[in-house]
């Protein structure tokens, strides 16, 4: 007989709901109560519900309260998945929503197996990841200072006449450009050092990066996969940061899927209707591996600074990232001839890339990692 009981967890900052499901199909499900949203109080759950002969399997969704939950309850010896909230199931015509009602769903769920468990980073890939994410965000709040500048001197009739900005020749025609109003002259020093603020930090994020990249545990697999043309450092340890554990996909079709650039599909009886990509899985993965792949427009070549990063890598891993640079040049031409738009060649360059960063990671990177 088993003697399990599945424990739905509702979690918030402050308050978690608990619900339980007694196994078997007419299993007791009843609301638990409330308790605080700390270790001590969950120590104190796992203590109260546990019995000899009985087993806890506890699960709750992923969200902005983060993996401490599960890796306190996993320290504790009891099973614990995290759940993915955009695959849970629910009922078309259920409107209303508590937080007690979404822990006894989440037991019952739990109890029949419809639930989808989410790959739980361990501390450190969570740190690293917590890196990368901080360094996109220092390089999106340096592109709107830009912005903010450069919109702040065309509305006054400011045009610098070369060809690119922020060049060294364009920063030093900054340092020339005079307002007659002192209030003016005040926004434009204020938006140059906020310039230079977000230049200076993401730099320093950049070099953090670099420090601690070493000591991480998927460093391998980061320098492996820049063997790849378009996978510099920043783009391998994000995409590395934001995957994972590469060998949980059985095939690179399913990591295309999870990385949100297969195509989306709505078909019914003999009409068959395809969309654009489904954008599922990280954006900021699946952004640096798209703008990686604007460099298969050019032929087929090994650079000085690729050559540098592959000469000391593995046999198999460079002639896999040739023959991925030859496919993929080969490619990016054919789509470009037969007219398709820059962005839909781009995207189905960066589906092609993800196979052949799948195929490598998982030569030098053949265990799954340690949860």
């Amino acid at each position: 007989m088993d003697h399990s009981t599945f424990v739905g967890l509702d979690v918030h900052k402050k308050r978690t709901s608990v619900a339980l499901a007694e196994a078997g199909r007419g299993g007791e499900v009843r609301f638990h109560g409330e308790i605080p949203s700390t270790p001590d109080a969950m120590r104190r759950l796992v203590e109260k519900l546990g019995r000899p002969g009985r087993r806890l399997a506890f699960c709750y969704e992923a969200g902005p309260c983060g993996y401490g939950m599960h890796r306190l309850l996993r320290g504790l010896s009891q099973d614990c998945i995290v759940v993915a909230p955009s695959l849970i199931p629910s009922r078309p015509g259920d409107r209303v929503k508590t937080n007690r009602r979404d822990a006894v769903a989440l037991a019952k769920l739990h109890r029949a197996g419809e639930l989808t468990e989410v790959w739980v980073p361990d501390d450190a890939h969570e740190a690293m990841r917590d890196l990368v994410r901080a360094r996109a965000t220092a390089r999106r709040v340096l592109g709107k200072a830009r912005q903010h500048l450069q919109g702040f001197l065309l509305r006054h009739g400011r045009v610098y006449s070369g060809k690119r900005g922020w060049t060294q020749a364009y920063r030093r025609w900054l340092t020339t450009v005079r307002f007659d109003h002192p209030a003016q002259q005040i926004v434009l020093q204020d938006y140059i050092h906020a310039v230079e603020d977000g230049e200076v930090r993401l730099a320093c994020l950049e070099q953090q990066i670099e420090e601690l990249l070493p000591s991480w545990s998927m460093a391998p697999v980061v320098e492996a996969v820049q063997a790849m043309r378009g996978v510099g450092l920043i783009v391998a340890v994000t995409v590395v940061a934001e995957v994972g554990d590469f060998s949980r996909f059985a095939n690179p079709r399913q990591l295309m899927a999870y990385l949100g650039l297969v195509p989306s599909e709505h078909s019914s009886g003999a009409s068959v209707r395809r969309g654009g990509i489904t954008k599922a899985g990280s954006a900021l993965a699946r952004r640096v591996l798209i703008e990686g792949a604007w460099t298969y427009r050019m032929q087929a070549r090994v650079s000085r600074k690729l050559l540098d990063r592959i000469e000391h890598l593995p046999k198999e891993v460079r002639d896999t990232a040739w023959r991925a640079q030859r496919r993929l040049c080969n490619r990016y031409r054919r789509l470009a001839a037969a007219g398709k738009p820059k962005v839909v060649v781009t995207t189905a360059i960066a589906r092609e890339m993800v196979g052949f960063i799948w195929a490598i990671a998982c030569m030098v990177q053949p265990r799954p990692a340690i949860r």
